[in-house]
């Protein structure tokens, strides 16, 4: 940029050189002409520089903020994909419990077999960050991580508005609610 003009040094020298004309002489006609010619030329150049800045401005603003857009974007879609395969492998979850209390009370290799691929299989739900839900009878009700089966009376009172039995457990993947807890409620 050798050629590069720089405004604010020549609009220094322009206003010097009009305070050096007397007030009382008019300078020669020729020279206000260039003067201002050279004053909208400067004004139409500063002009353009201040749009040009402004439009790289905002394109840089508007990349930046595509450029979040889409890395938040793509973390929203992994784990939307690994929420929609963890819902679907829920259903074993419950089996496996059903599974465990009919082998509560047997002790052969088969039951340990089966409480080792158990365990595993919870152990990789928890890798990933699936929380089984708390809810039992000291828990009040919460309408948005519980979803009320029924309404029973209450044994006690102290049940009134709490949960009484747990028809379904709930699971939170990475504390957001991906089942919700189908519990009996007392009244």
């Amino acid at each position: 940029m050798e050629n590069s003009v720089h405004p604010e040094p020549e609009l220094g020298k322009h206003n010097d050189l009009e305070s050096e004309v007397p007030p009382m002489q008019s300078p020669e006609t020729e020279e206000p002409k260039s003067e201002d010619t050279q004053k909208d030329a400067m004004k139409k150049l500063q002009d353009e520089l201040a749009e040009a800045k402004d439009k790289y401005v905002r394109l840089y603003a508007e990349f930046d903020n595509h450029r979040r857009r889409t890395a938040k974007e793509k973390i929203e879609m992994i784990q939307s994909a690994n929420e929609n395969l963890i819902k679907s492998l829920l259903p074993v979850v419950d089996d496996f419990d059903r599974a465990e209390k009919s082998f509560k009370e047997k002790n052969d290799k088969e039951s340990e077999g089966f409480f080792l691929i158990q365990n595993k299989f919870k152990k990789l739900l928890d890798q990933y960050g699936v929380k089984m839900m708390e809810a039992n009878s000291s828990i009040d009700f919460n309408p948005d991580l519980h979803e009320a089966i029924t309404q029973i009376p209450a044994p006690d009172q102290k049940l009134v508005g709490r949960i009484v039995d747990v028809v379904e457990k709930g699971y939170l993947l990475n504390d957001k609610v991906i089942r919700h807890a189908k519990v009996v409620i007392g009244n």
